[in-house]
């Protein structure tokens, strides 16, 4: 008899939206400055701080929207974004350093929808939010083992990994730079690699990444922890708002690279400026300065696949002269305050402080020396993992690494041919991965470090050879069915095999004899003798 029993082969979602990267290629500070957390103070640790000269200590919508310069490429751009600086510490001397940004940082604006809407929406006026937790120094058990990759995302609520302190870890990313092989995905990796990796494997830096929260409870421009008025959709980046935040404003996602590798060679560990060694406990900042219908317009209009900000006529670009002399004013108390090297601490006296324990904050305005740092516990390890790319020039599916959109110069050998260089590295963060192929062009030239309100135009470097294609595989399995299935902005494909299985019957039977009388027995034996081996006989044909 045949049996047939379907099962789920495997689902691969299908996603596809509009986005622009906003460059801001150098900083327009590098301060103890925190308008959200240390409102009016000096912050407990440093920061780079990129966008609107009006950026300060008690900076508000107004103030930014004020301000007649911006570090950032597009000019009616006046936000702010700010996240912590990385520092190294040398074992032989004790000194800290301030770690090289390359390229200043991206700040990707991504179009994710709702499913039942055709439209994202603008920051409203006055509109701020926090994304991760300066405190946290560990990776929660219930997540799995951090040491592996995610598990798929659709079954991320299966396995009750879906609260807002689970997608929040998540949401960090530490992606280990290499243009001699084939780029990770974004947010692959939830931790910072110890430096004996990082020298290893990591020989273009480690680039930092962060999403930010886009589902809105509609109605408040901020909280007392500037985190409860928003949410993170269930996929992180895509997937379906919470019903206490249905509202789905423009997707945020940080980018920063540091020139790790630049310590090759030297004995020491790199610390986050909030004291973290981990990565747990990277965080950013976002206050917006636009004016809101101008931004709702290019959130409506600027939908050009490419994500380049040169393709949207809405914007005016300024080139990277122009932006290099927006500054921030730096408030007196901190005016002079050593931030580069040969610091005997990290600025604002900062405890390093390793888990499982949350970190606890030192609000003494003028706090000592910390004592010598302990000894962190082993880092995690992350094998790496080629992310994929898309199939076609200028275009993506979010976890993909982005196609090169510029011709290889055919008179250079293959062995060393790059694409033309680009304004701006183009990987873009993930949601799920599709097929492999061409490479992510070079990242843009790093920025040298300054604390002053000016700093200087990034130099120019060669870009590197790039990547060779990620192997790509052959499903060589066949399907009875396909089935899609819509979750949200997220489009399900699920792939059911069939199998078959034969199983054979057979009869057994019993037949019960009930021997004759006492009196009858002996003229009866001989019958009923033969009426046994009839049976018995019978029997065996049966079995």
């Amino acid at each position: 008899m045949r049996f047939s029993t379907l099962a789920a082969a495997g689902s691969v979602a299908l996603c596809v939206d509009a986005f622009w990267r906003m460059e801001c290629r150098v900083r327009s500070g590098l301060a103890r400055i925190d308008p959200l957390v240390s409102p009016g103070e000096v912050a407990q640790h440093v920061h780079s701080i990129h966008g609107s000269g009006g950026f300060g200590p008690s900076a508000t919508y107004d103030d930014l929207m004020n301000s007649d310069c911006t570090s950032c490429a597009v000019e009616q751009d006046k936000s702010a974004y700010w996240h912590p600086s990385i520092y190294f510490r040398d074992a032989a001397t004790g000194k800290y350093e301030l770690v090289e940004q390359k390229g200043g940082m991206l700040a990707y604006y991504l179009l994710f929808k709702n499913s039942n809407e055709d439209k994202v929406t603008a920051y409203p006026k006055g509109f701020r939010m926090i994304a991760g937790d300066t405190t946290r120094r560990n990776y929660s058990t219930a997540l799995g083992d951090v040491n592996k990759p995610d598990p798929e995302k659709s079954i991320w609520s299966i396995l009750g990994q879906t609260s807002q302190t689970d997608l929040q870890q998540r949401a960090l990313g530490f992606n280990c730079l290499n243009y001699g092989k084939a780029p990770e995905g974004s947010l692959y990796r939830h931790f910072l690699p110890d430096k004996a990796y990082l020298d290893a494997n990591c020989a273009n830096g480690v680039r930092f990444e962060l999403m930010f929260p886009s589902c809105w409870d509609g109605q408040n421009v901020d909280s007392e922890n500037h985190r409860d008025h928003v949410a993170y959709p269930d996929l992180v980046m895509t997937g379906t708002c919470p019903e206490s935040h249905p509202k789905r404003l423009i997707s945020l996602f940080y980018e920063t690279i540091w020139d790790t590798y630049a310590f090759k060679g030297r004995d020491g560990q790199f610390v986050i400026s909030n004291g973290d060694v981990s990565g747990f406990g990277y965080h950013g900042d976002f206050m917006t300065g636009w004016d809101v219908n101008f931004l709702q317009q290019a959130a409506d209009q600027c939908t050009n696949p490419s994500g380049r900000i040169e393709d949207c006529p809405l914007f005016k670009i300024q080139d990277d002269a122009k932006s290099a002399q927006c500054g921030i004013k730096m408030p007196d108390a901190i005016k002079t305050e050593q931030l580069l090297k040969g610091l005997d601490a990290l600025p604002g006296n900062v405890a390093i402080q390793v888990g499982p324990a949350p970190a606890v904050p030192n609000k003494d305005p003028n706090p000592a020396k910390p004592p010598p740092p302990p000894s962190a516990p082993p880092a995690p390890v992350l094998s790496y993992k080629p992310g994929e790319t898309a199939t076609a020039s200028g275009t993506y599916l979010p976890g993909q690494v982005f196609k090169a959109t510029e011709p290889v110069n055919a008179g250079v050998a293959a062995e060393t041919a790059a694409p033309e260089p680009s304004p701006q590295p183009e990987p873009v963060p993930p949601v799920v991965a599709a097929e492999a192929s061409t490479p992510a062009p070079p990242p843009p030239p790093p920025v040298q470090p300054s604390t002053s309100s000016t700093p200087a135009p990034p130099p120019t470097t060669p870009a590197p050879p790039p990547p060779p294609p990620a192997p790509t595989s052959v499903d060589t399995a066949s399907y009875v069915s396909t089935q899609y299935i819509t979750e949200g902005n997220v489009v399900r494909k699920i792939l059911w095999t069939e199998e078959i299985k034969y199983v054979t019957e057979y009869d057994d039977t019993t037949t019960t004899i009930t021997a004759p009388g006492a009196a009858n027995t002996g003229a009866a034996a001989p019958q009923v003798r033969r009426q046994l081996r009839h049976l018995r006989h019978h029997a065996r044909h049966h079995v």
